[in-house]
């Protein structure tokens, strides 16, 4: 079924802790992702034994359940964190020799629980399910959700729901609050044991580099940023970019308080624990830049024997981070408007373009796809006087309609629409839920039969509409 091989357990046992699973008293498939299993070559060829491996009720071969211990700057302020409610089946091995982390999501309190009760219910996981598919197949690099099992567990959060366990799958579960962590709680040499593990197992082409420390801050930098630039392009926000959100794979991951933007502005926020807007839509690229230079500060041991030449090489890299952002973001955002190079003109285009939509409140996905695809999409309104000026100079520059299709998608998993699946779920009815995911897997084919999903939800909806961090 799956091949296991534990890599990380050969590090030191303070960066981790073996577990047990909490027993599931009655467990029960929801949602298999078969695409996935196929994916990853791992043969369903008995479902009742995968659902047990899959809520720890039995230990696969080669599996050491175990948890991951991390910490993190949370909305700026650093804690001692760890996987809480997460435990490790292993790294499978892909047909290829592809490494994934398999992880158990709600299975039960760690050692890093801190007083929590490790579980999680039905509707987060069925939510980061969706989310972590959905921006899969927009195409940008995220976690995936191998399956949705309840547990036959009461969870206990603001009423009773359903328990449920999430498989979730990636390259790598390391984020830059695992470094924080061993810089803060370990030794030179297990930072630098620990940095030689992470780059042999996810940048090893860097190996060969003058110094390998250096291309390796800069390769994961280059990445971070072409994923938030992703994130902005789709109109997505993330809504928790802690330091321990952020994957050294450059995944995205944690779909707890995510949501996707309608009427554009930048300071949209829906995360009800971001009061004070640190995490909003325009902030995102603010965030992964302060992000970064802490992962930075926690590598400057390394990067030379000499102080003073560490903190040389760290701010040259740091300086370069804001314009690497503006390279990644105009690149992406003018690829919307249709032109795979930038120039000040084109760029000048776009930010009159986003200057309409902010002050007319235009729904971000279906301005774009309207201009796409030629067709008038809800929120949008092809009589503006403006609008038409401005697409009499834009279309002056050639933009091509080709690329365009392949950039903007027409279907987001709209906030109103995944919460109307989600409550459906709750009630045992999985056929909304399962349509939306349906529409969802196809994101950038125009398909008017489901027009009605490309409908931003009423004003009264949006602005009493939160999200919460799931736990």
């Amino acid at each position: 079924m799956f091949r296991f091989d534990n890599s990380y357990l050969q590090l030191p046992e303070k960066f981790f802790s073996k577990e047990m699973a909490e027993k599931a008293p009655t467990p029960k498939e929801v949602f298999l992702n078969y695409d996935l299993f196929t994916e990853l070559n791992i043969h369903l060829d008995d479902t009742k034994e995968l659902i047990k491996i899959l809520v720890g009720n039995k230990v696969h071969s080669g599996s050491v359940l175990h948890s991951q211990a991390y910490a993190g700057h949370q909305f700026g302020h650093f804690t001692m964190l760890g996987d809480g409610r997460a435990i490790h089946l292993g790294e499978h091995l892909s047909k290829n020799s592809e490494r994934f982390d398999i992880q158990l999501k709600g299975a039960g309190p760690t050692k890093f629980s801190r007083r929590g009760d490790g579980r999680a219910t039905l509707k987060s996981m069925l939510r980061e399910y969706l989310m972590s598919e959905a921006i899969h197949k927009l195409g940008i690099p995220s976690s995936r959700s191998l399956a949705v099992i309840k547990t036959g567990n009461d969870v206990y959060r603001e009423t009773v729901h359903d328990g449920a366990i999430l498989t979730r799958v990636m390259k790598s579960h390391i984020r830059i609050g695992t470094f924080e962590y061993i810089r803060h709680f370990g030794t030179f040499d297990e930072l630098k044991q620990f940095t030689d593990y992470t780059i042999n197992r996810l940048y090893p082409d860097v190996k060969n580099s003058s110094n390998p420390i250096e291309a390796f801050i800069q390769e994961f930098s280059s990445r971070q940023m072409k994923l938030v630039a992703q994130w902005m392009s789709v109109g997505f926000i993330h809504g928790v970019m802690n330091t321990d959100n952020v994957a050294i794979s450059a995944e995205t991951f944690d779909y707890g308080p995510c949501a996707f933007m309608n009427a554009y502005h930048p300071e949209t926020v829906f995360s009800s624990i971001d009061s004070t807007g640190r995490y909003s839509f325009g902030n995102q690229p603010k965030i992964i830049i302060w992000n970064i230079v802490r992962f930075i500060e926690v590598m400057l041991p390394l990067l030379d024997p000499k102080k003073e030449k560490a903190i040389e090489l760290a701010n040259a890299i740091i300086e370069t981070l804001q314009s690497h952002w503006n390279e990644a973001y105009a690149l992406g955002m003018i690829q919307k408007i249709g032109f795979d190079k930038k120039s000040q003109e084109k760029i000048d285009c776009l930010n009159e373009l986003l200057s309409l939509m902010q002050k007319y409140q235009w729904d971000y996905t279906n301005t774009f796809a309207s201009l796409t695809h030629d067709f008038e999409f809800p929120a949008v309104s092809f009589d503006n006087p403006e609008l038409k000026l401005w697409k009499e100079r834009w279309k002056k520059l050639a933009p091509d309609k080709n690329l365009m299709r392949r950039i903007n998608p027409v279907f987001i998993p709209r906030n109103h629409r995944v919460e109307e699946a989600l409550n459906e779920a709750e009630k045992d009815n999985y056929a909304p839920f399962s349509k939306l995911l349906s529409i969802l897997s196809n994101p950038y084919q125009l398909d008017k039969d489901f027009i009605e999903f490309t409908k931003p939800p009423n004003e009264n909806f949006e602005q009493c509409y939160q999200t919460f961090c799931g736990t």
